[in-house]
């Protein structure tokens, strides 16, 4: 009988050095990559996303960026249908399927599947949006983190439509989110799962730079050239909500200096961090490597922990 094909999982905080692991897998294993990232979706969210640049974009087939307007809001259900539907297009070509991202709801979604959930509740969910509007998006973020803990780790206090969904499911089935029994786990792929946990300082070093390098870049004006072309009878994208285009957009409402902006980026990216950590250390049987994703040490024994899967199926066959 024929193995089912191998498919690597690449988790970590966001500036922990996937994408360049998954550029080596791709360059060593004939792969492509699969984005599991909630911004990378989006057309035009280019610096604040840190989508691959397009000089990487360019080294190997990347799947499920730039597929949808910032002000189409696109589901964790929706991303477990694409993305399933990419990985079964790169078996049926023979190559390594490699899904790289700090979403850890898209990941689960497209790993164990997503549960059809109760249907939509809109005087609910009106009631939640003006209290969001007299609250702050915080307020939602509170009610969520009492009645789903694991799952308000996951969601940015400034996400209103997926803290909404949450708490919609939460109150209309009496049941946690995190609880909620899955209906498709998916099947016909051997997973492998990589996960990177550099060192906490070096990482938060990194990211405070990195934050710095995308104002420097530009982020203020990209914000602005989304806002003029997305936004619409003064509403504003709430993909813009998401961080690096939340404080660029108080730069552009003068609530914020530009130095102040980048401060409340790089703890936003510090907090962010920490909560994927938390929620990817969930996840089952990662092999998880404490550096970086662009060592040379990590490199090397990712390679090799790949290779031996693959050999491993061979020689059994």
């Amino acid at each position: 009988m024929k193995p089912d094909p191998l498919a690597v999982l690449l988790l970590g905080p966001t500036g922990s050095g996937k994408t360049a692991l998954s550029l080596k897998l791709a360059e060593f294993f004939n792969g492509e990559i699969v984005s599991c990232d909630s911004v990378a979706v989006y057309r035009g969210m280019d610096l604040g996303s840190a989508k691959p640049t397009p000089a990487e974009l360019k080294q190997a087939p990347h799947h499920l960026i730039d597929i949808a307007n910032p002000d189409e809001p696109y589901t964790a259900g929706e991303y477990s249908r694409a993305a399933r539907a990419a990985l079964h297009e790169i078996a049926a070509r023979g190559r390594l399927s490699i899904v790289t991202g700090g979403t850890g709801l898209y990941l689960r979604a497209l790993t164990e599947g997503f549960f059809p959930g109760p249907m939509r509740q809109e005087d609910l969910r009106q009631r939640l949006r003006a209290s969001a509007e007299k609250h702050g998006p915080n307020w939602l973020h509170r009610i969520l983190t009492k009645l789903d803990s694991p799952v308000v780790a996951q969601i940015h206090a400034n996400d209103t439509p997926k803290l909404i969904r949450a708490i919609e499911v939460c109150l209309a089935s009496r049941k946690p989110l995190s609880e909620q029994r899955t209906r498709d786990p998916l099947t016909g792929f051997r997973l492998l799962r990589i996960g990177l946990n550099p060192p906490r300082a070096a990482l938060y070093d990194r990211l405070n730079r990195r934050c710095a390098e995308m104002f420097a870049a530009g982020l203020v004006a990209e914000t602005q050239r989304l806002l003029i072309k997305y936004g619409r009878n003064e509403t504003r994208p709430q993909a813009l909500n998401s961080l690096g285009y939340k404080q660029a957009l108080a730069v552009l409402d003068n609530t914020l200096t530009e130095p102040e902006a980048i401060a409340a980026a790089q703890q936003g990216h510090r907090n962010y961090a920490k909560r994927q950590l938390t929620w990817f250390r969930r996840e089952s049987e990662v092999h998880w490597f404490s550096d970086f994703g662009d060592t040379p040490t990590t490199l090397h024994e990712a390679i090799t922990l790949v290779r031996n899967q693959i050999h491993q199926v061979h020689s059994i066959n």
